[in-house]
């Protein structure tokens, strides 16, 4: 979808993962790590004030609960493309595939994370490569030519590169998805050595996929308007292109395993999605998890209202999933800068995250005020705006910086 915008969509997965992404996730699994693996809305509670608290948790949970919801149809519409005219026809029906990882979220989410996830994600990581590494070689190997970078907006439907571009591309550049996730994988690791290679070379290791499947999308298409065609096919979408470019770069047998790394992309991200919005709400709750039955309370609910919205339209379900994903990113990158301002040793370090998060600001509000499922509002009134906020948050943090320099100093 990013790669309709064309070419300049390889400058936001780059710049964007390394300035913001990478730093957003190391960021928030580092202070994670050094509060005993504590969720972000316990984190913006110490560092950003109390009320922000509630408003993290229900915001992290609706953005987790689209997260799962997200993550279900995509594989599902995958696999049925996949399996084709071929076996049974219950294989054909995507509400099949539906219900099957549905299933799969509640045994991820109910059970113990070495149970299931930890067990599975080796496996799922091996696919995530070989697919990566499978289509690079088709594209390079086929001959395919990938356009010049050039700032022109070509998405055949008119929709600005500021700001649609920037919400559209979300995991593969920054994802305020990744925040929610911190804490489970705060909690494991060992050593805060390792929180380089985890929390920020996983992001980009994750912009590099991105950059790949852009590629692979402006690369085979040959145009941005053939593009948004095969992914408008009837029971296609995006998986439709996903399919038809693996297929055709690698070979039937190529093709299939490029697809199954693909499907696990969305699967190993609505899993933990699920598993971490129980965690908060556990956490909220007062529930205690070591009980079974606790489990189910919090579970069973979070899974029936995930199957619901399965059934809206993809593409809505996707604009709030992706609003909402900047959204929480752009908090997250003021929790990190309130940490690194209270810190006081720091000093101007806390520009890496202040930037970034003024940027996102921008970027979110501008969004929501211009896109359909928002307010509508004209770009020449909706731009201005998301930029006066941006410069009002950024001054907020330069003044508390200095309040903070001088107490520091004093």
């Amino acid at each position: 979808m990013g790669a309709c915008f064309g070419p300049v969509v390889f400058l936001w997965i780059v710049f964007g993962s390394i300035l913001g992404g990478a730093v957003h996730d190391y960021m928030s699994g580092m202070i994670s790590c050094r509060h005993g693996g504590k969720s972000i809305a316990e984190l913006s509670s110490l560092y950003i004030g109390r009320p922000a608290k509630w408003i993290m948790r229900v915001f992290s949970v609706v953005l987790l609960v689209l997260t799962g919801t997200v993550f279900v149809n995509t594989p599902a519409a995958l696999i049925t493309n996949l399996v084709g005219d071929a076996g049974l026809p219950i294989f054909q029906n995507i509400l099949f595939w539906i219900v099957v990882i549905l299933l799969y979220y509640v045994l991820a989410t109910l059970l113990p994370i070495d149970r299931v996830i930890g067990r599975l994600y080796p496996v799922f990581g091996i696919l995530l490569i070989v697919m990566a590494l499978g289509v690079l070689g088709g594209i390079v190997i086929g001959g395919k030519t990938i356009p010049e970078i050039t700032l022109q907006d070509l998405h055949p439907e008119g929709l600005p590169v500021w700001p649609f571009m920037f919400v559209t591309v979300a995991c593969g550049a920054i994802s305020g998805f990744h925040a929610t996730q911190s804490p489970m994988v705060a909690k494991c690791i060992t050593s805060e050595k390792q929180g380089r290679s985890i929390f920020y070379g996983a992001m980009i290791a994750e912009a590099v996929i991105a950059l790949i499947w852009a590629a692979a999308g402006v690369a085979f298409y040959g145009a941005t308007e053939t593009l948004a065609d095969a992914m408008t096919k009837a029971n296609g979408g995006q998986s439709h292109a996903v399919l038809e470019i693996s297929q055709t770069l690698l070979g039937t047998v190529g093709g299939v395993l490029a697809v199954i790394g693909v499907v696990v992309c969305p699967i190993t991200s609505g899993d933990t999605a699920f598993r971490s919005a129980r965690l908060i709400l556990a956490e909220t709750t007062r529930l205690d998890q070591k009980s079974m039955k606790n489990r189910l309370i919090i579970t069973l609910p979070l899974l029936a209202v995930g199957a619901v919205l399965t059934q809206l339209d993809f593409d809505v379900l996707w604009r709030y999933f992706s609003w909402s994903n900047q959204t929480l990113a752009m908090i997250s990158l003021w929790v990190a800068t309130g940490y690194l301002v209270k810190e006081g040793k720091y000093r101007f370090g806390s520009l890496l995250t202040a930037l970034p998060a003024a940027f996102m600001s921008a970027v979110s509000m501008t969004y929501i005020l211009m896109a359909p499922e928002g307010f509508s509002l004209s770009a020449a009134v909706s731009r201005p705006i998301g930029a006066g906020f941006a410069v009002a948050m950024f001054c907020v943090y330069a003044v508390l910086f200095r309040k903070m320099k001088k107490r520091t100093v004093g």
